[in-house]
């Protein structure tokens, strides 16, 4: 059994930062690629960024790139995200999904205020 738990989430102002960590439990051997999702109130769920399970960078959208970065830590059992000179239109519930399991966290919440 495998779980995972977001971490990291709050509430900045425009071109602030914050890093979110996601840490997996139990039969990490087990876990492939990893992803961050996010949804935003009144939006439907999209894809933030995803890593490979050797922490290959594998793709961001758009809205994203240049200033947020996945990162992973196997050591640490450890997907992070960090997110630089976040928006307003970041606001969103952050997810953490690993790929191979179909296993989605709780989710933390991001607000940025402008």
């Amino acid at each position: 059994q495998v779980e995972v738990a977001e971490s990291g989430g709050g509430s900045v102002q425009a071109g602030e930062s914050l890093r979110l960590s996601c840490l997996v439990s139990g039969k990490t051997w087990t876990v492939g690629g990893m992803a961050w999702y996010r949804r935003a109130s009144g939006k439907e769920r999209e894809l933030v960024a995803r890593i490979t399970r050797g922490g290959v960078p594998r793709e961001y959208a758009d809205s994203v790139k240049g200033r947020f970065k996945i990162s992973r830590d196997n050591d640490k059992n450890r997907v992070d995200l960090q997110m630089d000179n976040l928006r307003p239109e970041d606001s969103a519930v952050y997810y953490c999904y690993a790929f191979s399991l179909g296993l989605w966290g709780l989710g933390t919440q991001v607000t940025v205020s402008s």
